[in-house]
């Protein structure tokens, strides 16, 4: 996903000195909340509740953030979740009733309930403004993650800031060195020797830190198959090419993206099973597919892979 692909969120979300302004009272705020007129976003912060309905968890966050922002300091800045939220990347694994600030001030001001305020420097220059609102830049978002949350949930998000093109691997290792002071960097490196950009979700990105927690052989990523004619035919998402296996995984964004207009579920999978078959036919090489279920099972699933490809190794 990228910030054209979010939902535009300007003004939506109206605060109670406003509404008094336009000649509301309390009481009426209260019965607009009590009917299904208006939601209640946090203390004093409202927005329209047809639209918070409508809302997945990732865009209901970003109307949290704006609420936040309406009644905190000039200074203060969307980092971390919050800011990679904007920015359009993937998160996973974090509580997205609370949202992360940071201000340029270097003061970390007061706590609440909704709010993690994390204190240190933030200069000017690591701000930009995307969709209305100040965030944190790609790159220092990137380390920001890898200091909240586990390997597996950063990596997600590095990956998809990476393949999105709003940071450089070499980039963010720049600005982990110089922020390797930082608490709660110790991960740092591991999520910067796993990132890799050429991957295109979050699956894939939880399937390549399952391959470094396992032990398992890293493929490559992103292999493209050639047809008879030396055309290219498909590509898939993890390949060991010296083995002769191939691993696709098998997620929601994959059907989302790859249908075609008026398919339904069945015939897309009736095509990636043929697509399959005419892979193994050009290649002779073996499919592993795996999914998101499976990924919370490591090591059963690590015993499967891992036999395989012990297997296709002797036969090499």
């Amino acid at each position: 996903m990228s910030t054209s692909d979010l939902i535009d969120l300007t003004g939506v979300v109206v605060l109670r000195r406003e509404l008094l302004d336009s000649g509301y009272t309390d009481r009426q705020i209260r019965t607009m909340v009590k009917s299904g007129e208006l939601h209640r976003v946090r203390h004093g912060s409202y927005c329209d509740a047809t639209l918070w309905d409508s809302l997945g968890p990732a865009d209901r966050h970003r109307v949290l953030a704006r609420a936040v922002l309406a009644r905190a300091h000039p200074t203060t800045v969307l980092t971390h979740v919050s800011s990679a939220i904007e920015q359009g990347a993937p998160v996973w694994g974090h509580d997205l009733t609370k949202v992360h600030t940071t201000r340029t001030d270097g003061r970390a001001g007061r706590k609440e309930c909704d709010r993690v305020q994390h204190a240190g420097s933030m200069p000017k220059y690591h701000v930009k403004v995307i969709n209305g609102v100040p965030v944190s830049l790609a790159t220092r978002c990137a380390v920001e993650m890898t200091t909240v949350s586990t390997v597996e949930s950063a990596l997600i998000t590095v990956d998809g800031l990476l393949h999105a093109g709003l940071t450089t691997t070499s980039g963010v290792r720049q600005f982990a060195h110089r922020t390797r002071w930082w608490p709660n960097s110790l991960r740092t490196n591991v999520v910067l020797r796993l990132a890799d950009g050429r991957r295109e979700s979050a699956g894939e990105s939880r399937t390549a830190y399952f391959f470094y927690s396992q032990g398992l052989l890293r493929p490559e990523p992103q292999v493209w198959i050639l047809d008879e004619r030396g055309a290219r035919f498909a590509r898939v998402d993890f390949a060991w090419v010296e083995l002769g296996v191939f691993l696709e995984f098998d997620g929601r964004i994959k059907y989302e993206l790859h249908r075609r207009p008026g398919e339904t579920l069945e015939e897309f999978l009736l095509r990636e099973k043929e697509r399959e078959e005419r892979i193994c036919q050009l290649t002779g090489w073996v499919c592993i597919r795996i999914t998101w279920a499976q990924l919370g099972a490591p090591q059963q699933l690590g015993a499967r892979i891992r036999k395989i490809l012990e297997s296709r190794s002797r036969a090499a």
